[in-house]
């Protein structure tokens, strides 16, 4: 077999999370983008260097605080204790919540870019025409944003197959719970499985770029049409 059984469950897991932390930020990023793009509060600068510090702070670092927050003591552990949801670290929910942090730009920047493309104009022309803002939101920005909400999708997906320090120092190393695709391939090189690490690599290798080349298509295709 090409794949072990252990590289295949890594993989599944790895996919699932990288689905379910797309889809978070999706809801989560949408009104905080458009804040962004539309906001003209002196709150807007911090709030968008909060937003970006994933981009510059090493994982380990975001990692460490995460797992303190989400530890018995923390903030974060305390109130998933008090609703009875016990401990988030060395769990798949664990996993989930600093994976929505660590790849929030990634999905913020892309759709705020879209959002700002899109101007006043179009809203002021739908307010003349009676159209609150959810609807002009909905029938006017959203399909305009259609390619940023791609782009963002895809590099929020892609970035969360491949994180590895936030993964390791949060979720640990557990197989069928916290095991993702890159800490397989860690475990692989520290065993000297170097034929096991570079298979698996291969696979990651080959996928990254096939969602890479999917995005470039596809962006190259809107603006030809556009």
């Amino acid at each position: 077999m090409f794949l072990e059984q252990s590289d295949l469950q890594a993989i599944w897991l790895t996919l699932r999370l990288a689905s379910m932390v797309t889809g978070i930020l999706l809801l989560l990023g949408t009104p905080i983008a458009w804040w962004l793009a539309r906001s003209r509060s002196w709150f807007k600068g911090p709030i968008g260097a909060v937003v970006a510090l994933p981009l510059v702070l090493p994982p380990s670092v975001l990692g460490f605080y995460m797992l303190l927050a989400m530890g018995p003591n923390g903030p974060v552990g305390w109130l998933t204790k008090a609703v009875g949801l016990g401990n988030l670290p060395f769990t798949f929910w664990g996993l989930v919540l600093g994976s929505v942090f660590y790849s929030f730009p990634f999905m913020v920047q892309p759709l705020q870019n879209a959002f700002e493309a899109v101007g006043d104009r179009p809203l002021e022309v739908a307010a003349t025409l009676g159209a609150s803002r959810l609807d002009a939101f909905f029938s006017i920005v959203l399909p305009l944003s259609r390619r940023g909400f791609f782009t963002a999708s895809i590099l929020t997906f892609a970035h969360t197959v491949g994180e590895f320090g936030v993964v390791l120092m949060i979720g640990g190393n557990i197989p069928g719970a916290t095991r993702v695709a890159s800490v397989q391939i860690y475990d692989h090189v520290e065993a000297l499985e170097y034929a096991s690490a570079h298979r698996m690599a291969a696979v990651m290798l080959v996928f990254s770029f096939l969602v890479l080349l999917a995005l470039y298509a596809w962006r190259s295709d809107t603006q030809k049409r556009g």
